[in-house]
């Protein structure tokens, strides 16, 4: 399955942390995951294939049509996300702008979200992100 990647901005001054929910209604771009999916839990089973974090950058820039270095990988974070037999790779970006790009995301259908407004999501989300913030946050 194709890999996702949650995207977030921090103000530099506030530190205040929104992640970018997309036209779906989740965060995971830019597709829903599987209803049964769930956070793979070191299997110690080293994926065949390994996706270059960069493509996934480039792909989440040209499909939100922001420029490139807009988006910058958070080192350090990925997860393996499984739905049956298939697994996927979930990778953490920032937004590099001083200041979220709202009107992007608006015109893309995205909206930036607080990590309270995110409590409708499934739960394998809602882990994602518990993950993400955590490494955020250091």
């Amino acid at each position: 399955m194709a890999p996702r990647l949650i995207m977030y901005h921090k103000q530099s001054t506030s530190a205040r942390t929104r992640f970018l929910r997309l036209p779906y209604g989740g965060v995971c771009g830019f597709a829903a995951l599987p209803e049964e999916a769930a956070i793979e839990e070191g299997s110690g089973i080293s994926p065949k294939v390994v996706t270059h974090p960069a493509l996934v950058l480039r792909d989440a820039e040209g499909r939100l049509g922001l420029p490139s270095g807009s988006l910058e990988m958070e080192p350090g974070f990925r997860c393996e996300v499984a739905a049956g037999e298939e697994r996927m790779e979930v990778f953490l970006a920032r937004f590099t702008s001083l200041d979220p790009p709202f009107e992007t995301a608006q015109a893309h259908g995205s909206s930036f979200i607080d990590l309270t407004q995110a409590r409708g999501l499934p739960p394998v989300e809602l882990d994602l992100l518990r993950r993400s913030y955590e490494r955020i946050l250091g």
